[in-house]
């Protein structure tokens, strides 16, 4: 690939810096995120702009656009500290982590308190079983001595 002209590169960095101020206002393409990949993408340029290029001796030079790249990168990282979610999908993703969170807190809740019930009903059909034993056994001893006689019903809803 050949040099770039300067009216080429002003250009570029140009375009750069619009899709750089478009995707930090958070309209991103679908699919896209907040990130080098989708400013290259947006802007025109090829994404290896952006890094450090390797000099035929072996030593390295900056990328013709690895400025703008970190200034992309220092912007993200000062809306993140000033608590903004430039990227929607991560804005996505932190909500619905929370809504996880609570949910599996709501059920842990749930699972608490059917235990409880669960422990409640079984000492309630013990006692029921116990009691109905108990009446039962009242019942055979007083037929069993045969001198308890029982009373009328009551009639007509009548109480005494």
């Amino acid at each position: 690939m050949g040099r770039i002209s300067d009216s080429g590169r002003a250009r570029n960095e140009e375009a750069i810096r619009v899709a750089m101020d478009r995707l930090l206002r958070g309209e991103l393409p679908p699919g896209g995120k907040c990130d080098l990949k989708t400013l290259a993408l947006e802007s025109g340029v090829t994404r290896t702009g952006f890094y450090p290029k390797k000099n035929r001796d072996g030593t390295t030079r900056p990328g013709p656009y690895q400025h703008l790249a970190e200034e992309f990168e220092r912007r993200i990282a000062a809306l993140q500290r000033a608590g903004e979610i430039v990227d929607p999908r991560a804005a996505q993703i932190e909500r619905l982590k929370a809504q996880v969170a609570e949910l599996k807190d709501r059920v842990a809740k749930r699972d608490e308190a059917m235990a409880e019930l669960t422990a409640f009903k079984t000492v309630a059909l013990s006692r029921l079983a116990a009691q109905h034993e108990e009446i039962t056994r009242l019942r055979e001893q007083t037929a069993a001595l045969g001198n308890v006689r029982r009373l009328p019903a009551a009639r007509g809803g009548t109480t005494p």
